[in-house]
């Protein structure tokens, strides 16, 4: 058979490997692999399931969302603290440093945005229970039906959000406060 016929006979047919795989199906396996492998190392399946969950509050948030003397007693600490902190522009991101050496120092973690040149962190590298637990905080109030999602790891207050965050007072969170790392527009 000359080169030519065979081109032709091949054309539109996979190429097994030894194993029997069709080779024209790697390449898209490879990669849908690599693109979930990047989205896993941006924390996508956790950030999609707190979306999902600011979504469903938000658009059905149900007969039986408390009023608001009875949200404040379900907040925990660490979910007060992220309403103080968010207080002025409401704009909270969940992201992860996925580049830090230490695996603690990776986890994802609320940020909080202070004013228009301010950020703090609720992470702390040498204690992980802590970044969990603000992130708890954070899943606390998507449930609640007080975090809006916006766009990939942006959300924001609810606007109910917004007026219980304005009844906190600092005393109350001081302490858990204290325990974010701020940062600066240049940091």
């Amino acid at each position: 058979m000359a080169q030519e016929d065979l081109s032709q006979e091949m054309a539109g047919q996979a190429i097994s490997t030894e194993w029997g795989t069709p080779m024209q199906d790697l390449n898209p396996v490879d990669n849908y692999l690599h693109g979930s492998w990047e989205a896993l190392g941006h924390g996508a399946p956790a950030l999609v399931a707190l979306a999902q969950l600011c979504s469903e509050r938000w658009v059905r948030p149900g007969a039986d969302r408390p009023a608001a003397a009875l949200l404040m007693e379900r907040l925990s600490g660490e979910a007060k603290a992220i309403l103080y902190a968010a207080r002025q522009r409401g704009i909270v991101e969940v992201r992860a440093v996925n580049s830090a050496f230490d695996a603690a120092a990776r986890l994802l973690a609320v940020y909080v945005e202070i004013d228009e040149e301010r950020t703090v962190a609720f992470r702390d590298p040498a204690d992980p229970a802590i970044t969990v637990r603000f992130l708890e905080g954070f899943r606390d109030l998507c449930d609640l039906g007080l975090i809006i999602h916006h766009i990939y790891r942006d959300f924001s207050l609810a606007p109910q959000a917004l007026e219980l965050a304005q009844v906190i007072q600092q005393a109350e969170v001081q302490d858990l406060l204290e325990k974010a790392t701020e940062f600066g527009l240049h940091d």
